[in-house]
């Protein structure tokens, strides 16, 4: 059998690993083998924090509907409750775009949501005494 030496294929592997640890800090950048390892942590932060970001939006959508629902007198999980019990579908991210760039139009949709909360409140209280 023919020995096949792997110098080309170390050389191509070395490259790759060098030149994606470019940029870090100390030996990290120059040495293979610390090179390798820092990557691959590297590697597994990324595809955790590539999750972690739906939730930091989700969050910052909240945050931006609630700033905006305030001046109306309402709170957000008031708001969302009445959404949902009126099955209107509109997402977060909609309903924070639109209180940031179009607050007319969010204004709107408050008042509509609030009219329809405000006339379904006396009846859930007449069946509640019945």
């Amino acid at each position: 059998m023919v020995r096949i030496k792997k110098g080309v294929t170390a050389l191509k592997s070395r490259r790759y690993i060098l030149k994606a640890a470019k940029g870090f800090r100390g030996p990290r950048k120059s040495k293979e083998k610390l090179a390798n390892e820092q990557l691959v942590h590297s590697y597994a932060a990324a595809f955790a924090h590539r999750r972690d970001k739906k939730g930091d939006f989700r969050r910052l959508w909240n945050v931006r509907i609630n700033a905006a629902l305030r001046p109306h007198g309402v709170s957000y999980s008031k708001f969302i409750g009445f959404l949902k019990k009126q099955e209107i579908e509109l997402d977060r991210k909609t309903l924070s775009e639109m209180a940031q760039n179009a607050p007319v139009s969010f204004e709107r949709i408050v008042k509509q949501v609030m009219a329809k909360a405000s006339a379904q409140a006396p009846a859930e209280t007449k069946v509640a005494k019945a």
